[in-house]
Parts: C-alpha cells; structure tokens; sequence
C-alpha cells in the first residue's frame, strides 16, 4: 500500500522519523522485492556499458579543473559535481538542473553545519528532493526512456505500481548518497595523497595500482559514518552481550580503522592489500551501487593523476560538520599540469 509523503512527514516532525524509507531502512521481505527494482541495472555488465560515457565526464571534469590555472577549491569546483554528474547520466536528469540538485544534497547531508545548509534543515532539503523528482516520475510514467529514473517511476512490487512516497525514497535514496560519498572520498582521498606523497608518486609511477587506492580512501574517509541497527536476536560477541532489541551504532570509521583487522589501520597505504573495510556496508545492506561508485572514482583518478604533476595544499582544508555523511567542505589546492 502507498503512503502520503506528506503524512509521514508530519509523523517526522511528531518524533516519528520517517522522512524517507529506502531500501537501507527495510528489512525483509521488503528490502529484496525493493531491491530487485535496479539491482540488475547496477550489476558490472549492466555498469560496464556506461564506462565510456563515465570516462567523458572525468576528463571533462579535469579539462574543467586546468582552465582555472593553477588553483581551484578541489572540493566546490570539481568533486562535488562529478558524481553529480554521474548521477544525472544514469537518471536521464537534463543539465540545466544541476545547480539545484548540488544545492540540495549540499543541505541534505549538511548535519549542523550553519554554511553547508543555509538556512535549511533535513526537513526542507527532503522536500525540496520530493517536489523535484516528483515532475521527474510523471514526465517517466507518461514518457518512459532507457534510464533509471524510468525504471524506478514505473516499477511495480506485488503486482501493483509502487506509490508516491516509495518512488521519492528512491530517488532521494540514488540522488542523495551517489552524491555525497563519493565527493565525499574523492577530496578526502586527494588530501591524503598530498599529506603522503610517496603514495602519491607510486600511482603515478603505477596507474595499475589506482584501483587499489581508491578502496583506500574509501577506508580512510569512510565518508558514511554510521548506521543505527536493531539487534533481532540476542548476541556475544567478544565477550559483550548484544540482546534482542538493543540499539546499536555501526560505527564505521572506528572498524575501519580496526586494529585486529589492518596492519597500521592510521596510516594511508595506496596499495593496502587484503582491504576488508566496510565503507560499502556489507551483508543484505551492501552499497546497491558500490561498483558504479569504484568506477567512477577510477576513472577520475586516472584522469587526475595522468594530467596533473604537482598538487599541494593552497590553504586550510574544512570538514563539514555532520555526524552522519560527508567529509569536507572545501580543500584548496595549487597544482600544475603534466606536460
């Protein structure tokens, strides 16, 4: 059965929170027959045919980058369009609305941070992504093409087509996280280059070895922070007793940087290999688009890295102030071109 967004927004604000239900917050059955709406899209195959259109969009991102000069803020001017970029490929978003849905996740995941938000809060940023995906859904009902948001706004689940406020948790659910993650690694993975530059040379020297790396900023930024889960059963682990119905925080940075799980889990280390991290999640609640996301971060490391020589810092990086997703909010750097 559909529910009225708008009624669970209320419920929200009346200490019920219920913004959005995606399909990280469903347990099963729920969260399989949810899934199975784009789980095919988002398989290697089904990903490998956008590897070039991806590739475009990272050498334009670069081309973009160089025509600066020699300095950009590398976090406003480059990572935090690119993955939106990528997004609005796969969701058949024409360009002219990228400013809009940038300022939107800006403030979606902008926790208490005054300047990231402007004036917004979660509420306001949820409605803003509802009202504009929902001229999205009845342009795709009406006229459905070969993209996402048509898979989506024309899915059905028991038979029957999946109501208003699932199709906008959709939405939300792609536009938002797709987004912010990977901005979120990209600058923060860059920063760590610059701070470790022995890693950095051996990706130049080794490009074979960006793959590599790019599941090492995912470790390191571990751009989502946490998840809450419920405990179904009751649990020991290492000598604690986790009981049926206890609350529990996922804590990612912290088993990131497990010591009983990596040699030297606070150093950055490009070519770390085995890399058992849990920047993707794992289990049922696994990233959906975890392979999208390496790919698009690989290629615009290769972009990087193959055009530009020297990069270092050109002032004072700042991390957003948010306890849930995100990592920084502007890192200024000076660089120059490989020649």
């Amino acid at each position: 059965m559909s529910i009225d967004f708008e009624t669970k927004v209320r419920d929200a604000m009346a200490g019920r929170p219920m913004l959005v239900r995606a399909i990280n917050q469903m347990d099963n059955p729920d969260h399989a027959k949810y899934k199975k709406i784009t789980h095919a899209w988002f398989q290697p195959r089904e990903v490998r045919h956008l590897e070039d259109r991806i590739a475009v969009i990272a050498r334009t991102s670069v081309d973009q980058m160089l025509e600066k000069g020699t300095e950009c803020d590398f976090y406003k001017d480059v990572a935090g369009w690119y993955p939106l970029r990528v997004i609005m490929l796969i969701l058949g978003i024409p360009d002219e609305h990228g400013p809009r849905l940038l300022d939107i996740t800006r403030a979606y995941f902008g926790g208490g941070d005054a300047e990231v938000q402007r004036g917004n809060d979660l509420i306001d940023a949820t409605f803003a992504y509802v009202n504009f995906f929902k001229e999205v859904a009845r342009e795709r009902r009406r006229n459905p093409t070969d993209d996402l948001a048509s898979i989506i706004a024309t899915a059905e689940v028991d038979g029957e087509p999946i109501g208003e406020f699932e199709t906008s948790s959709y939405y939300v659910a792609l536009a938002s996280a797709g987004h912010d993650t990977i901005s979120a690694t990209l600058s923060g993975g860059l920063l760590a280059l610059i701070e470790n530059p022995g890693e950095m040379r051996k990706l130049k020297q080794n490009p074979d070895l960006i793959p590599a790396a790019v599941e090492e900023m995912v470790r390191w930024v571990s751009p989502v922070k946490h998840f809450f889960r419920t405990a179904t059963e009751t649990y020991t682990l290492r000598g604690k007793t986790i009981k049926q119905g206890d609350h529990l925080l996922l804590a990612y940075p912290s088993a990131n940087r497990d010591e009983d799980a990596f040699e030297s889990p606070f150093a950055f280390v490009a070519d770390r290999t085995p890399n058992r991290h849990v920047g993707f999640g794992f289990g049922i609640h696994a990233c959906l688009g975890l392979y999208l996301a390496k790919v698009e971060m690989i290629a615009f490391m290769r972009e990087l890295l193959s055009r530009v020589d020297g990069i270092e810092l050109a002032g004072e990086p700042a991390w957003t102030e948010t306890s849930f997703v995100g990592g920084l909010k502007r890192l200024p750097i000076r660089f120059s071109r490989l020649h």
